[in-house]
């Protein structure tokens, strides 16, 4: 699989190791940058050149870094054809509920979901909040996971589409 991958100065480190390890698991990467640190960077500059990549095909999907991932997914969600989620950390709470109603042990269970309902070609991960070790196991997960194709989920996917003319 094709990966757009970027971020800012706050996951500049992070990236450079995803990178390797998706790689490792066989799939190519193209980083968007930044290609050297500048603790002054402006995320837009990057996560627009790997949203645009995936929008138009360039890439399959993208995975983007920043410090609470938030502004990196709504640039990315600019763009679109682009469906780009959050992960900014393991859930805490007293229990997970699964996409099909049932108690899940995962800590990583919206990530999946993202990619179920949604049909999310973009995942923006916070990389001040979540360990290097999460991030990869998050990615995998992520890329690992189908879209559902029930038809009320794709039948909300194309409206997202649709509407956004």
């Amino acid at each position: 699989m094709k990966i757009a991958l970027a971020t800012d100065h706050s996951g500049f480190e992070q990236l450079k190791d995803l990178m390797a390890y998706l790689e490792s698991l066989g799939h190519e990467c193209q980083d968007y940058g930044p290609q050297t640190l500048n603790i002054n960077d402006d995320y837009p500059d990057f996560i627009f050149k790997a949203a645009q990549a995936v929008a138009n095909g360039e890439c399959e999907c993208g995975v983007v870094l920043g410090s609470s991932g938030q502004g990196e997914a709504i640039a990315a969600n600019r763009l679109k054809g682009v469906r780009c989620g959050v992960y900014y950390g393991p859930a805490v709470i007293g229990r997970i509920i699964d996409a099909n109603g049932r108690v899940s042990s995962s800590p990583y269970e919206i990530v999946r979901l993202t990619r179920q309902h949604n049909h999310a070609n973009m995942l923006s991960i916070a990389a001040r909040f979540v360990s290097l070790n999460d991030i990869k196991a998050v990615v995998k997960l992520w890329l690992e996971t189908p879209y559902s194709e029930e038809p009320r989920h794709v039948r909300r996917v194309d409206k997202l589409d649709r509407l956004a003319d």
